[in-house]
């Protein structure tokens, strides 16, 4: 029985032919014409490229409403795996066949320089000028060993041992580039890591090339040189090329100099010990003289060959640190007046940025210092000037003056460039004005820095008196003194007052009680003091001798100009440099520092910072007329001295109890900075020309005085901008009168059993010849500035920061 067919309850569409299923045209196996049951391996290339049904590209739409057509499961997947091998093909071809066929060119291109090209590109001299272009002088490569090739199989095995534990383990087996190291070196820029992936072929390509740019054209060549070196040479000339190149630091280039500049033997002598220390030095040839960088880089090497088996375990437990002979120097071929000194401070700066001295030798650098000669003369000429008669032949001295307004060191004086030795030989002098001292009482200018930050004025007052107890911890108490009467200031003494007569009870109090340690050493460093890991030398010990510039707490010359500077260059710090320029052989520049970068030094917002520096520069002008001193004619000027006093001991003559070890005198007006040192090599009792003690205003004074006077004359006069005074003003504190105090002890002030004895500086001021003190005026009122009152502070919540 048929079933009779319901009518359906609307009329339909006609359905296109293709589309119906019930047409008569439907596969009684279950064919499904939209489903190609053809796999790539079966694809017609009658259907397309790859095969597929041009139909099967894109959904039909449906012609009616437009549609787009649902694919079936099968179709979507189908769909995504055509996707899927076409970006498959295409990154195979950018990343593997392009650069393939990229490599190969390169490698056909390019050409391995020979050892003898790389040694007389690396021969060429170093250009040093003044900063008004005039020459100063010119540094000639180390001649000698430096020059002199070994030839293939003179290298020790000891000496390439060490050479491959410290730069490339792999140099044996690789291609000229290791693939893993350079990936580790990938993964290092990315996470801020260190460690390259060079191997020894590649360094060899980036010295011979002179090309350290970080980029990926350099390093690309680099590979392909790297490789066909490794093609046209042996392992064993390619080692020795390499070793005949590098850079050992001490000026000398290849092994063989090495050898002579570290262990005064030749390449063939050198032990595994003395071999792991040079090899552990071609990662930072200008650490050679920082013997915990030598020391840490000597045991991973030991410890390398002794991993790679070619140390024995027993060798290296039986090894000691080889220790070099002291750095050898060689006098420059100075065309100029080339202070040696100054030559080696423009070497470490450069150093420091990435530009060693074989890197600087070989392009033929031209290095535009920020000395100027007329200033350079003059420091000069004024300590010469300042030593005459002295008879101490113990006294040192140093003279370093900055720009404030870009940092630039214009006159750099740190003592005769030779020397005497105990043999009478000519040695290198040590440069005084980098080595650090203690500043005494001249760094009191920063512990007002971190009062001034906490919004404290200088018309806050402190118990000024003399011979004063402090609680120092553990319950032990020690008296602080002021050098001299005329230092006592009162019960009620202001900070304005305090420092003009230098009151050491004032500023320990200030300091253990109100700003503590660590904000007076930070604002040292913000001004521009500079401690060994800021690449500096100076110490800023964390305990309570920072107050006075004493103890452990140490300085350089040319930190206390730069630091000093900050506040002549209203609170913006610029740092301290001796390079203005340098340039290549083809004169394109490779950086210019002439123009200011500094930044605010004592807070974020520049006002403030400026704010901090003037109120500072209020108190420091008081100081140089009552230290007897002289601003520049026609200028204003600020300043401080300071003393350090000799460490007495109980074998010494009772008149050494006053003696003075560190005299200083640190000053400034606003396009100068000058910082003058005057002292002994560590704690020496010192006495001027009439066997007296030495003081900050006593020689170094003088000499301060007149090289200021040569520098401003004939520059236009200069006045220190106005600012407003923070927190209290001292000119609203009423003076008060001090009587005359009983004399000061004169014994050593007590300190706890647990610690050393601190140095206490002292500021002292001597009695007129009527028995009196001397009263020193005080400087008028500049009419611009605020009169008697207050002002908000700039951190009124600020009281222990």
């Amino acid at each position: 029985m048929v079933q009779p067919v319901e009518p359906e309850p609307y009329e339909r569409e006609p359905e296109l032919i293709t589309h119906h299923a019930h047409n008569g045209t439907e596969d009684p196996y279950g064919y499904d014409p939209y489903d190609d049951r053809y796999d790539d391996r079966h694809e017609s290339s009658a259907l397309g490229a790859e095969g597929e049904d041009p139909y099967d590209d894109e959904p039909a739409e449906d012609e009616e409403d437009g549609k787009k057509k649902v694919l079936t499961p099968k179709q979507r997947k189908r769909r995504r795996w055509r996707i899927i091998r076409r970006v498959l093909y295409a990154m195979f071809g950018l990343f593997v066949v392009v650069p393939a066929i990229a490599f190969v060119i390169t490698y056909f291109l390019v050409d391995v320089p020979s050892q003898e090209s790389v040694a007389s590109q690396q021969s060429q001299p170093i250009t040093l000028m003044y900063a008004d272009g005039s020459p100063m002088g010119k540094i000639a490569p180390a001649s000698g060993g430096s020059r002199y090739l070994l030839k293939p199989g003179e290298v020790p095995e000891a000496v390439k041992k060490a050479v491959y534990a410290a730069e490339d383990s792999s140099f044996e087996t690789n291609s000229g580039f290791d693939i893993g190291g350079i990936l580790r070196a990938v993964y290092n820029n990315v996470t801020g890591g260190q460690g390259g992936g060079s191997t020894i072929s590649q360094q060899y390509i980036k010295k011979a090339t002179a090309n350290e740019a970080p980029t990926l054209t350099r390093k690309w060549t680099e590979l392909a040189k790297s490789f066909k070196m490794n093609n046209q040479m042996s392992k064993e000339e390619i080692i020795t090329a390499y070793l005949n190149t590098i850079y050992f630091g001490r000026s000398a280039n290849g092994i063989e100099a090495a050898a002579q500049a570290y262990f005064k033997k030749p390449a063939k002598e050198l032990s595994a010990s003395e071999a792991a220390l040079l090899g552990g030095l071609i990662q930072g040839p200008s650490k050679s003289e920082n013997e915990a960088y030598a020391q840490r880089r000597w045991n991973f090497v030991m410890d390398q060959m002794v991993a790679n088996k070619w140390l024995d375990p027993g060798e290296r437990a039986a090894a000691q640190f080889p220790k070099p002979i002291p750095k050898a120097q060689a006098k420059a071929d100075d065309a100029g007046t080339l202070s040696l000194h100054i030559r080696n401070r423009v070497i470490d700066e450069l150093e420091a940025r990435g530009y060693d001295q074989a890197r600087l030798h070989q392009g033929g650098f031209k290095i535009t210092t920020t000395i100027d000669p007329k200033a350079q003369k003059m420091a000069e000429e004024s300590v010469a000037e300042g030593m005459k008669g002295q008879t101490d032949e113990s006294i040192l001295n140093a003279l370093v003056a900055v720009d404030p307004k870009t940092g630039g060191v214009v006159a750099y004086w740190g003592g005769p460039d030779w020397t005497k030795n105990d043999q009478g030989q000519d040695v290198q002098a040590h440069d005084w004005a980098d080595v650090p001292h203690n500043p005494g009482s001249a760094f009191k200018a920063f512990d007002l820095a971190a009062f001034l930050k906490m919004g404290k004025g200088l018309g806050e007052t402190f118990d000024g008196s003399n011979n004063r107890k402090f609680d120092s911890g553990n319950g032990t108490l020690r008296t602080i003194r002021n050098a001299g009467e005329s230092s006592n200031c009162g019960t009620q003494c202001t900070v304005a007052e305090a420092m003009k007569v230098s009151a050491n009870t004032v500023f320990y109090d200030m300091v253990i009680n109100k700003t503590k340690v660590d904000p007076v050493a930070k604002a040292a460093k913000e001004a521009g003091v500079r401690t060994e890991n800021e690449g500096g030398k100076s110490v800023l010990y964390p305990d309570l001798n920072i107050a006075l510039g004493g103890g452990r707490t140490v300085t350089t010359a040319e930190d206390m100009a730069a630091g000093f500077a900050t506040f002549a260059g209203e609170g913006v710090r610029q740092k301290q440099h001796f390079v203005a320029k340098l340039t290549n052989s083809q004169d394109e520049i490779e950086f210019d520092e002439t123009a200011p970068k500094g930044a605010p030094a004592f807070s974020d917002d520049a006002d403030k910072s400026k704010q901090i520096a003037g109120n500072i520069t209020d108190a420091l002008e008081e100081v140089v007329p009552y230290s007897k001193l002289k601003c520049p004619k026609g200028n204003e000027c600020a300043g401080k001295t300071g003393t350090q006093q000799y460490d007495f001991k109980d074998s010494d003559p009772a008149s050494y109890h006053e003696r003075n070890a560190q005299t200083w005198m640190v000053g400034y007006t606003p396009s100068i900075s000058t910082a003058v040192w005057v002292g002994g090599d560590g704690n020496k009792p010192l006495h001027d020309k009439s066997g007296k003690p030495i003081y900050g205003r006593t020689i170094a004074g003088p000499i301060w005085e007149d090289f200021m006077s040569r520098y401003m004359t004939g520059k236009p006069s200069e006045k220190f901008d106005s600012v407003k005074p923070i927190g209290k003003d001292a000119r609203s504190v009423p003076t008060t009168t001090v009587s005359k105090p009983p004399p000061a002890t004169t014994t050593t002030p007590e300190t706890p059993t647990t610690t050393p004895t601190p140095t206490i500086p002292t500021e002292p001021t001597e009695p007129t010849e009527t028995g009196g003190w001397p009263t020193k005026p005080t400087k008028p009122t500049k009419p611009t500035r605020p009169g008697p009152g207050t002002s908000d502070p700039l951190f009124p919540n600020g009281e222990d920061p």
